[in-house]
């Protein structure tokens, strides 16, 4: 067996080793991050629920969701532990610029009320049918698609 033959196998397993070690140490992380909780901080759980922290147990956590509402969650189901400006930001709105847009509850106020709105639309509706196109056959004859709009029955098709 020469070098060539095993550069590919070589190649292979030095990937698979270092798809792990990455993998392992973002796994480390994630234990470090879920062992820095404390009662009183906020956390993302992994179906996206923000809750407090009010006791940590060795495989469990104990919740607050929601004012008065405790639930016990495993310590591996918390996606992440949020610092408390993050956490009051999201969860209670605090910090927010007052300049974003106020969606209203209903679109009354989003139309225009003004006479000048209407005169800038475009009429998209469908013509009069008795519009003269002016279409001429090779005689100069008008055909009697553009005299005629009444010849037609529904299910017949425009073509010639």
């Amino acid at each position: 067996m020469g070098l060539m033959t095993l550069l590919p196998f070589v190649v292979l397993i030095g990937a698979m080793f270092l798809m792990t070690r990455s993998a392992k140490k973002k796994q480390q992380q994630a234990v470090q991050m879920r062992n820095q909780m404390q009662p009183g901080s906020g956390v993302r759980t992994i179906g996206g629920m923000y809750a407090t922290v009010k006791e940590v147990g060795d495989d469990t956590v104990h919740l607050e969701v929601a004012p008065g509402v405790h639930a016990i969650y495993a310590k591996n189901a918390i996606g992440a532990v949020l610092e408390d400006d993050e956490y009051n930001r999201i969860v209670h709105g605090d910090g927010e610029a007052s300049d974003t847009p106020v969606v209203p509850d209903d679109a009354s106020t989003l139309t225009a009320a003004d006479e000048d709105a209407d005169a800038d639309r475009v009429d998209l509706g469908k013509k009069d049918a008795a519009i003269d196109l002016g279409k001429k056959d090779a005689a100069g004859d008008e055909t009697p698609a553009a005299t005629d709009k009444t010849d037609k029955r529904d299910g017949d098709t425009d073509a010639k």
